[in-house]
């Protein structure tokens, strides 16, 4: 039982740092209506990730880890507020490709490693089970002042600030728990809670996101399933409950 929960315990308090920026700046993504951002972001700081981990000169450099897919995302936040401004009608589609040309050239950097693909299901399903304390420290202090910047200076969402603070995030959570995950917690409590507004609705975002996470991480211990892909799933049904339920509500179906 205490070894179940030496392994489940970092594991939940990482969906906790996770959740506690994703579900504000999901409601944000959805606002915009970029709603590609978070997969592009997350992908570019991937390859970042993926550049550093096989670049013989930085596997020495244990912060080049970091720094690396850190780079990467600003250097795609940047481009994405830059866009913002010049092509405003086709940025959902311009995100759209800089997602999908990341991806390739992912793919193509691992294309003769050996490891490569265990690497690339790595980064993209992440190995929640497997996060330890000490890998939580750093994530937890760059949450925790963003959220205090955030919570006194809420227009830094509205601006082009955002992007930067959204990449900073990004860098952070891929690590942690992979591209998959990243999405899913983003969107999909945020999508959910869609039709309350203000403090309701984050409210409700973050019970669908904890729900999502609890389950996901009990269902992956005692079935032997992938840790990020149960969440997923988990995140994704109780986010279509919600969802219904409110709509059958409004209706008077009960």
């Amino acid at each position: 039982m205490f070894d179940l929960l030496d392994i489940i315990l970092p594991a939940f308090v990482a969906g906790l740092l996770v959740l506690s920026t994703h579900v504000v700046l999901g409601c944000q993504v959805l606002k915009r209506g970029i709603i590609f951002i978070d997969l592009a972001i997350a992908q570019i700081a991937a390859l970042g990730a993926i550049v550093a981990k096989t670049h013989h000169d930085f596997e020495a450099l244990p912060l080049m880890q970091f720094v690396m897919p850190a780079v990467f995302a600003l250097f795609g936040a940047a481009l994405i507020a830059w866009l913002s401004k010049k092509a405003p009608k086709e940025l959902e589609a311009l995100i759209g490709c800089l997602y999908v040309v990341s991806a390739v050239a992912a793919l193509l950097l691992l294309a003769n490693d050996p490891h490569g693909a265990e690497l690339l299901k790595q980064i993209m399903s992440g190995q929640i089970l497997w996060v330890d304390w000490s890998q939580l420290i750093g994530p937890a202090i760059i949450y925790i002042m963003l959220l205090m910047l955030l919570m006194f200076t809420p227009r830094l969402l509205n601006g082009r600030a955002f992007y930067f603070i959204f990449a900073i995030v990004i860098t952070f959570s891929v690590e942690l728990v992979g591209v998959y995950l990243v999405f899913s917690t983003l969107i999909m409590p945020a999508l959910a809670s869609q039709p309350f507004k203000g403090k309701k609705g984050v409210a409700i975002a973050l019970g669908i996101g904890l729900l999502g996470y609890v389950v996901g991480l009990m269902v992956s211990v005692t079935m032997d399933y992938p840790s990020g892909a149960s969440i997923v799933m988990c995140l994704a049904g109780f986010s279509l409950i919600s969802r219904v339920g409110y709509t059958f509500k409004t209706k008077g179906i009960y």
